[in-house]
């Protein structure tokens, strides 16, 4: 027990530094998720898929007028609070300063503009309150800097699930009281408000001063610094939520249901590596300022065997069970998500060691990098979006997305690799063998009708087992960590 109080409580070694600040984004992030995920089930089966789209379109929408709302602030307060620590209270105040200013800027354009792109007339009175909902989340992921720079990230685990505890329980007693489209959007601001409060609180001995040490010799630095981030910001949150809009130009709220049905399990997926890579940002960074190459080289190809590892069983695991699975989470009405949800599965191999990779470039201040990647892959989606979902419907969208997030993590780990030499895949071989092994197994009990939630249990298990019969060094290594 002591051991255990001691890896999740105290910073001892780098990696159990890692190991811990990852269990805890892991806990925090999958159990406030799956708390959530609760909601957008039973909201999704409540709604029906043509009410669920609705909500969907709105929150896309909404989300894509607003992401200047941050312009890379946030990473950034993290990096300059590792590089300098005796300067965290000028740059958080500095940092805070711009992003209410920048914020309230993007509120006010988004609900003068965004009602004029709205399609669905039934999304249009859902934009000013996920506005605020946005607006919420942006401020708290923002006040995330200050723990993650002090690797606190308990703190941070603590506060989500408090959020999402919030922001469930809301929403399943207004969807039991009035079940509308509307009042689930309450529902999920209320929550984001009352976790945007608990965040505060906990850390009122920064926002207490947060206006009393403004420097306006910081400005011009910050922004100089920030502004690739900003460009990403823009790409990234373009391509996240692009789909759901093109798709509603050309369709309706019931395929727009569909396409939330089959992309929500995948954007849960896609947090797994966030853990690792949030967690090894401050590792790297400080890794980089000491000059310490070798040391970066080998914890980016283990994060990277790791990320990918875990990759590999996801991902064939959901393309054997799609369609079981989809109507397991959202019901009969849902299937027909199936075949855009196998696709969209086959973006796990390249998001997740994406992830590691981004981190990476941006602990070497190369971020910039990322412009011509993010761009390039928004204008194929776009094109791609354009030219597929006319004909294909949600099943072209996984297309387009799938291809371009080829494209942008491609182009990444070639850059990368310039900057860095490494190698992953020949420490693959043992994981690969476990993964197939496993995959027999659920394609057989596939076949005799297994179910789902019985046949992805004994699907895990076998892919464990194997790893320990075959003496998988990562395995190990996580182990000793944590038993040390």
């Amino acid at each position: 027990m002591n051991k255990i109080k001691e890896f999740l409580f105290e910073n001892k070694s780098m990696r159990q530094m890692v190991a811990k600040n990852t269990a805890w984004l892991a806990i925090g992030e999958m159990v406030s998720r799956l708390i959530r995920a609760g909601l957008i089930i039973y909201a999704a089966r409540v709604l029906g898929t043509e009410g669920y789209g609705v909500f969907s379109y709105a929150l896309s929408l909404a989300a894509l007028f607003t992401i200047f709302s941050d312009i890379g602030l946030s990473p950034l307060l993290t990096r300059e609070i590792v590089k300098q620590p005796e300067k965290i209270k000028e740059y958080f105040s500095t940092s805070f300063i711009l992003k209410l200013i920048i914020l309230l800027s993007t509120v006010l354009i988004t609900l003068t503009i965004a009602p004029f792109f709205v399609k669905i007339e039934a999304a249009r009175s859902l934009i000013p309150i996920i506005v605020i909902l946005i607006a919420f989340d942006s401020l708290r992921d923002f006040g995330f800097s200050l723990t993650r720079a002090e690797n606190r990230m308990e703190t941070e685990a603590g506060l989500k699930i408090a959020t999402n505890f919030a922001i469930t329980a809301l929403g399943v007693i207004v969807l039991t009281i009035k079940p509308e489209t509307q009042t689930l959007a309450i529902a999920y601001a209320a929550g984001s408000g009352i976790g945007l409060a608990l965040l505060i609180g906990k850390l009122w001995h920064q926002f207490k001063n947060a206006l009393a040490y403004f420097k306006k010799e910081l400005i011009k630095p910050i922004l100089t610094a920030a502004w690739p981030f900003a460009i990403m910001g823009l790409l990234g949150g373009f391509m996240i939520n692009i789909d759901t809009v093109i798709l509603g130009w050309f369709k309706g709220s019931h395929e727009l249901g569909l396409y939330a049905a089959a992309y929500r399990p995948v954007l849960l997926f896609y947090v797994i590596p966030a853990f690792l890579s949030t967690s090894l940002f401050p590792i790297m960074s400080r890794l980089i300022q000491e000059n310490k190459a070798e040391e970066m080289k080998k914890i980016l190809q283990k994060s990277l065997a790791l990320v990918l590892g875990v990759a590999l069983p996801i991902a064939l695991g959901g393309l054997i069970v799609a369609k079981p699975f989809i109507t397991l989470l959202f019901g009969s009405e849902y299937s027909d998500a199936s075949p855009a949800f196998q696709i969209l599965m086959f973006t796990l191999f390249f998001v997740f060691p994406g992830t590691i990779i981004s981190n990476a470039i941006f602990a070497y201040d190369r971020q910039r990098l990322f412009i011509f990647s993010m761009a390039g892959g928004a204008i194929l989606n776009i094109v791609l979006d354009i030219l597929l979902i006319p004909s294909y419907s949600i099943v072209g969208s996984a297309v387009a997305t799938l291809i371009s997030q080829i494209f942008i993590n491609g182009y990444n780990w070639y850059q990368l690799k310039k900057i860095i030499s490494f190698t992953v895949l020949n420490n693959l071989g043992k994981v690969s063998i476990s993964a197939l092994a496993m995959a027999g197994i659920v394609i057989l009990l596939a076949v005799l009708n297994t179910p789902v939630i019985i046949t992805v249990i004994i699907g895990a298990l076998v892919f464990l087992v194997s790893l320990i019969i075959l003496k998988e060094p990562l395995l190990f290594e996580v182990r000793s960590i944590i038993w040390r």
